[in-house]
């Protein structure tokens, strides 16, 4: 039978609720999935990130095929692979000679660019279909945003409570308030039991794509074993009941903490599978309120949880679509330093970085507090091109797609965007780290020295950001308490805690150990 279209499936689309098969036909139409190594190798991947998004693309094909489609798969050791989506749409195209080509709307720019290039280069008809996986469209957020002086999240957040009803009671918030993150920073205590994340072993598929990227990433980046994450829906499904029944009562208390040997906490790491589209967002959030009312977690937990999905993760794609290509090139403050070796190595003299970064390499993971204010603050302090950073971020972590990696580097963690995102930098020193965690503890590095030999670099270093941007940030509210403190130093100290940042930004610069 002749083919009536072509339905091309990629990695972060994983889910039978697609709009393109929604709209398909199994007796007619041929899906299309496509491993290339354009898409392995267009920043240094994770090898573990690479493992997961081959096994779960092997899984979902065959279970469309057990549901009665027609599946071309193209595997990336294929001799035929072209290695682009657009070299292997034009290929099937040639193949099959589909009467369309209907794809859904995808998560990142650039793959939108080689979407509308197809029809010319593949000869057919192509029809690129709104994705409506997310509770809020690029078309509803451009309203949102129209006429606004500042785009601000919380605001957002509050509208998408309401368009959900999410933890609504009527026209209000359930208990009093929109946000609870002020009662969501305790730092945590080394005895309290730490629930682990769902761990699932290896199948075949699995085992298959291991030694795949084994053997043609030898030496890329990160520990490809062991592999433990969910590749199919029904294992990310275990996964995140798990974190319901587990590990949300303690979220919200301890979502901001930061401990040595614990790389998870009260976690749920799933975000790797729902930016693949093994789990759904509006759902995810039904089942964490049903928590809520049925008293199983506090109110401060599942709000700071829904928050996460319904507001920071809606918000930054519709940043995205609404100011890229010129978003990826902002650098409002300048920055120009290289990205410190030690990002991809581990290996410095700051217990807190160190730890990030190895434990980045060891699972492809960090949570968001290790990310903003540990990696991502150091970055900031620094002044690093925050275009390296934003390419970091986007290699080294399996839940990172361009679309929610971008806005959260460019505009939260870097204030690269100068302040579209974001209030204010997201800048602090070492004592906020200290609060946070037991990193401190035996660091080379003393949280309690502020300047010269062997002080915390990020004290010095937050200073001196201050100080070199003051121009630029003197005008922002958030900070003016900050630089009154500043001016109230004598001399003698401010200077102080500028040539300790200077010494360290010389050590980076001349590549000797930080």
């Amino acid at each position: 039978m002749p083919v009536r279209r072509l339905l091309p499936v990629l990695a972060d689309q994983l889910t039978r609720q697609l709009p393109s098969l929604r709209g398909g036909r199994k007796d007619s139409d041929r899906i299309l999935m496509m491993e290339v190594s354009e898409e392995t190798t267009y920043v240094p991947h994770h090898r573990k990130k690479i493992a997961f998004l081959l096994s779960a693309m092997r899984h979902f094909a065959a279970e469309l095929r057990a549901d009665g489609w027609q599946v071309d798969y193209v595997t990336l050791d294929d001799p035929q692979n072209t290695g682009s989506f657009s070299g292997e749409v034009k290929r099937a195209c040639d193949r099959l000679e589909p009467e369309e080509v209907h794809v859904t709307f995808p998560g990142e720019w650039r793959v939108l660019q080689a979407m509308r290039a197809w029809e010319v280069e593949a000869g057919c008809p192509v029809v690129i279909i709104e994705d409506d996986r997310f509770l809020c469209s690029r078309a509803e957020f451009a309203d949102w945003a129209e006429g606004r002086k500042q785009l601000r999240m919380e605001y957002f957040y509050r509208d998408m409570r309401r368009r959900t009803g999410l933890l609504m009671e009527g026209d209000e918030p359930a208990g009093g308030r929109w946000n609870f993150d002020a009662e969501n920073r305790k730092a945590a205590d080394p005895d309290l039991f730490m629930p682990r994340p769902s761990r699932f072993e290896p199948d075949a598929v699995t085992r298959d794509v291991l030694d795949m990227v084994a053997d043609r990433f030898p030496g890329g980046f990160g520990d490809l074993e062991p592999f433990w994450f969910a590749v199919t829906r029904d294992q990310a499904e275990t996964a995140f009941e798990a974190f319901l029944d587990k590990a949300l009562p303690s979220f919200g208390d301890y979502q901001d903490a930061m401990l040595q040997g614990q790389p998870f906490l009260y976690h749920a790491v799933v975000s790797p599978y729902l930016n693949a589209g093994l789990l759904d967002p509006l759902e995810m959030c039904r089942k964490a309120e049903a928590a809520y009312r049925s008293g199983h977690a506090p109110l401060n937990a599942v709000e700071g949880f829904i928050r996460q999905i319904i507001g920071w993760r809606e918000y930054v794609r519709g940043i995205y679509w609404l100011k890229m290509p010129e978003y990826r090139e902002r650098n409002a403050l300048g920055a120009n330093r290289n990205l410190p070796d030690f990002y991809w190595s581990g290996e410095t003299d700051m217990a807190c970085v160190a730890a990030a970064v190895r434990q980045t390499r060891r699972e492809a993971y960090a949570h968001h507090i290790q990310r903003l204010m540990v990696t991502g603050n150091f970055a900031l302090l620094a002044g690093v091109d925050p275009h390296q950073v934003h390419e970091w971020y986007l290699a080294v972590y399996a839940d990172a797609f361009e679309w929610v990696e971008l806005p959260n580097t460019l505009g939260m963690s870097q204030f690269a965007d100068g302040g579209l995102l974001g209030s204010k930098p997201y800048a602090a020193g070492g004592n906020y780290i200290h609060r946070q965690s037991d990193y401190c503890t035996g660091c080379a590095y003393s949280v309690k020295r502020k300047t010269g030999e062997g002080a915390c670099p990020f004290t010095p270093l937050y200073w001196h950001f201050l100080d070199r941007h003051r121009e630029r940030l003197k005008g922002n509210m958030r900070l003016s308490q900050i630089y009154r403190t500043w001016d109230r130093m004598d001399a003698a100290t401010r200077e102080a805690y500028l040539e300790t940042a200077q010494a360290y930004l010389d050590r980076i610069d001349a590549g000797r150990r930080v």
